[in-house]
């Protein structure tokens, strides 16, 4: 993999209905060279809540803009795999300002993005719908800028925020229209809803998976063309790292994850 033009197009083909783009979230360089070696991982996705708080901040844009894009920078630094990254709204108040910071997200190496639809920290309100699709049709004029074919992965709040079902589709086809690659589609808590959105939007569907969501084999065969876990993938690791700290702490057996071997 040598130019990120290349990164761009393998991570947009990697998102076929039906056999999903599994993502493990990451974090930091070590996290990104970890999910990176193991079998059968094709790209890597940041998750911004996990990443703003090991640097010690609020989720929702409670970490500027620059650690944002130090964080992604080291992330792709440290890996020869496309990286996507959640850049949260852009940290911007406008369309514009959403142009200006894509570009220079793209400039870090990046080659996908997650951007929101919802206005603050909650899932909840959302800018009004011409608004946000001018915030994604921003990120796509950031990528035409720089010449990536920058992979957008455009979230509805909609649902996971309380809002209805009619709302959350006229957005997910909004954003495509807006030049969208892939829908994040929060809220579809159940089959009927997965195969209800992927019936309804008129382009590939992005889901979260966690203890309770639809079974990632179900995702596949309903056709969803990509999952990723968010912060859950550093509460798998912050739990294994708890257990190991009790065990130890209680003078118990070694826990053979000490003898895990990694590296940058």
């Amino acid at each position: 993999m040598t130019t990120q033009i290349e990164k761009a197009e393998l991570l947009r083909s990697l998102h076929v209905p039906g056999v999903p783009l599994i993502l493990t979230n990451v974090w930091d360089a070590i996290s990104a060279t970890t999910v990176a070696r193991a079998p059968g991982v094709r790209a890597l996705a940041s998750a911004s809540h996990s990443i703003s708080n090991a640097r010690g901040f609020e989720d929702g844009e409670g970490m500027p803009v620059e650690e944002a894009l130090d964080s992604i920078r080291r992330i792709v630094a440290a890996v020869d795999l496309p990286v996507t990254a959640d850049f949260e709204k852009g940290y911007a108040d406008d369309p514009e300002g959403v142009r200006a910071n894509v570009v220079r997200l793209i400039e870090t190496g990046a080659v996908g993005i997650n951007i929101e639809d919802s206005v603050g920290a909650e899932k909840a309100p959302t800018f009004p719908i011409e608004v946000a699709a001018a915030r994604v049709a921003a990120a796509r004029a950031a990528a035409e800028d720089t010449g990536v074919p920058l992979v957008i992965n455009a979230r509805v709040d909609t649902l996971a925020g309380g809002g209805e079902w009619d709302d959350a589709v006229a957005r997910a086809n909004a954003y495509l229209d807006a030049g969208a690659d892939v829908i994040f589609f929060l809220g579809l808590s159940d089959e009927a809803k997965v195969e209800r959105a992927i019936a309804e939007v008129h382009g590939k569907i992005s889901v979260i998976g966690h203890p309770g969501a639809v079974p990632l084999g179900r995702l596949a065969e309903l056709g969803v063309s990509r999952v990723s876990f968010g912060p859950f993938a550093l509460g798998s690791a912050l739990a294994n790292l708890q257990r190991t700290a009790a065990e130890v702490t209680a003078l118990g057996d070694y826990p053979d994850d000490l003898g895990f071997e990694f590296a940058l």
